[in-house]
């Protein structure tokens, strides 16, 4: 038996890549032949031929994006979110061994347009389309805060308010375009929230919206809308456009709806809506937010980051994370860079714990296991959460609780130690780039509570084995 699979996930980082691993590992030891096709964010890698799809007796479509499924119509077909691919393989490629799959009728897939909504009815709507505007944004503000640490960490000179870059240095052209990407942040999120609603009628109207809700002077405010705007203006401009995609209209009018009079219309409803209703209440709600934050000490600091610390281990990059994370950009972008330190450190402590715990705990783990560890600590060092998923998904009961355990400690300790994150990212390498203040408290921070994840989880696992060796 020969299958086929895709695999996608929001951000394409992590997931995407893990679960095509999983699947291959499963199908090895299975003894069925299967090609993976990753659709991550550096685009399409291993991509299924029409000869591999004519050879294929069924393929696995693991996403939570919109995957095209028109090249697949008359294959058997599973489709899943991808957690399932990373969880449960041996599930998915034995229902393919027991007959379980059915054929994907051709005329259930007529159009790109209409597989994309199939696959979304699968997920949370208003998660699929968040991350859709996540996904995209996230490239932007990691480029655009590294070129700012690089510019600092080079050309920065001390002062009473922090390191200044002279305005005659080379280094502060490169912070300007540093500067020049954060202006995209809030348009971005927006405008591809918008498209993930609508598709391409709904992108310039999410953008312009975007920009407004990043701009007060549209509504009178010297501050902005921030991430709230964007999320706000994009979900408005995605459901008026598609709204107005629904209307039946004439044949002659029909060309000119997508590129002409929804986008005109989308933009006019979702920039006057905001500038005239919106704007200025979602803004007070911002600024009330970030002074509230800004202002936050002792225990109160302690609670913030004891719930930022357990959302980013908790499915570490799954939404939750990805909630924590989009929260600490926004504090950024707000000029409080302090809260985004405690989540900076928090992202690496679950794989770089999960590393140290299969190397100095390997009666525990399998050799699959360790070498994971050992990939699992290089993803940690670069402040990618996910290296952790293959531990969770084979034992969640002790590995969970323990990533979230380290990631409060660490939380707590950057929180403490007052520690500051320019950088939307988090992890070793954020340091090594100059986005981080307080570096000593920061690194302090992430061995801490890596090594209180790696010793509860090998604790949590020798209690199992002995009470099996009683039984």
């Amino acid at each position: 038996m020969k299958l086929l699979a895709v695999t996608s996930c929001p951000v394409g980082i992590a997931h995407t890549y893990i679960a095509a691993e999983k699947l291959n590992k499963m199908a090895k030891k299975m003894g069925i032949e299967i090609k993976v096709e990753t659709q991550g964010s550096t685009g399409a890698e291993n991509v299924i031929t029409n000869q591999d799809i004519k050879e294929a007796d069924g393929i696995i479509i693991a996403a939570d994006k919109a995957v095209s499924l028109e090249r697949f119509e008359g294959m058997a077909m599973i489709e899943c979110p991808i957690a399932k691919a990373i969880k449960e393989p041996e599930v998915l490629i034995q229902m393919f061994l027991d007959g379980k799959v059915e054929k994907k009728k051709a005329k259930n897939i007529k159009s790109i347009d209409e597989a994309k909504r199939e696959t979304k009815i699968k997920q949370p709507a208003f998660y699929k389309h968040l991350m859709g505007g996540v996904s995209y944004m996230i490239p932007v503000v990691v480029v655009a805060g590294l070129l700012i640490a690089i510019a600092l960490a080079f050309g920065g000179t001390p002062s009473e308010t922090g390191l200044v870059i002279p305005d005659s240095s080379f280094w502060k052209k490169v912070e300007m375009i540093g500067g020049a990407g954060f202006i995209f942040m809030v348009p971005i999120l927006s405008g591809f929230i918008a498209y993930s609603i609508a598709d391409r009628p709904g992108l310039v109207p999410g953008l312009i919206g975007g920009y407004i809700a990043s701009n007060g002077s549209f509504y009178g405010s010297q501050a902005n809308a921030g991430f709230l705007g964007g999320i706000v203006t994009g979900f408005l401009a995605g459901y008026v456009a598609k709204g107005l995609r629904s209307l039946k209209v004439p044949k002659m009018i029909k060309p000119i709806m997508p590129i002409i009079i929804i986008p005109i219309i989308s933009t006019l409803v979702t920039g006057l809506a905001f500038i005239l209703v919106l704007g200025g209440p979602i803004t007070s709600i911002f600024e009330g937010l970030t002074n509230f934050l800004a202002g936050l000490s002792g225990a109160s600091s302690i609670l913030l980051a004891t719930i930022l610390g357990s959302m980013i281990a908790f499915d570490m990059g799954g939404p939750v994370n990805k909630t924590a994370f989009l929260f600490g950009v926004s504090m950024i972008t707000a000029g409080n860079p302090q809260i985004m330190g405690p989540i900076a450190a928090a992202v690496a402590i679950p794989p770089i714990g999960m590393g140290i715990a299969t190397f100095i705990g390997k009666k525990y783990y399998s050799e699959d296991e360790i070498d994971a560890g050992k990939a699992a600590f290089a993803m940690g060092l670069c402040g990618i959460t996910e290296g952790a998923i293959p531990f969770a998904s084979i034992d969640p009961i002790r590995v969970i609780p323990s990533l979230m355990v380290g990631s409060v400690v660490g939380a707590n300790i950057a929180m403490f130690g007052k520690v500051a994150d320019i950088v939307p990212h988090g992890g070793p390498i954020v340091a090594l780039m100059g986005g981080i203040e307080g570096v000593l408290m920061f690194l302090v921070a992430i061995i801490v509570g890596s090594i209180i994840t790696a010793l509860m989880v090998n604790a949590l696992k020798g209690m199992k084995m002995n009470k099996d060796k009683v039984i």
